[in-house]
C-alpha cells in the first residue's frame, strides 16, 4: 500500500466513512458524473471550447479519493496496478510502433 493509499484509507477510519464495494462503485459514478457535469456547463454542451472549469480540480480528486477508497476495500494496491498498466501499454505501443515501421519498410520500393 502506498502513502497515499495508506492516506485516504485512514482518513476515511477517522471519519468512519467506509462503506462496501457497490456503495462506493456508486459513488465513483456520482463523482464521474459530476465531472461530465462540469465538462458539460464549461462547453455550453459542446457549443464552447473546453476550458478547464474552476471546480474541477476538487471534482477530480473527489473521484481519486473514491477509487482510493475503493481499493482499499478490496483489497488492490492502485500503485502497484497503475504503474503496471503503464508499462503494458508502454510496451504494446513500442511494439506497435516497431510494427508500423517495419511495414513501412515493407511498402518502399527503394
Amino acid at each position: 500500500m502506498t502513502d497515499l493509499q495508506a492516506t485516504v484509507a485512514a482518513a476515511a477510519d477517522y471519519a468512519d466513512s467506509h462503506a462496501t464495494a457497490p456503495v462506493l462503485l456508486l459513488q465513483v459514478q456520482d463523482a464521474l458524473g459530476r465531472l461530465a457535469a462540469l465538462t458539460s456547463e464549461a462547453t455550453d454542451n459542446g457549443r464552447r471550447p473546453y476550458r478547464i472549469p474552476p471546480d474541477w480540480d476538487s471534482a477530480l480528486s473527489r473521484l481519486a479519493y473514491l477509487v482510493y477508497l475503493l481499493a482499499d476495500q478490496t483489497d488492490v494496491n492502485v500503485d502497484t496496478g497503475v504503474r503496471e498498466l503503464a508499462r503494458m501499454i508502454t510496451s504494446e505501443t513500442v511494439a506497435a510502433r516497431a510494427q508500423q515501421n517495419a511495414q513501412r519498410g515493407e511498402d518502399t520500393w527503394i
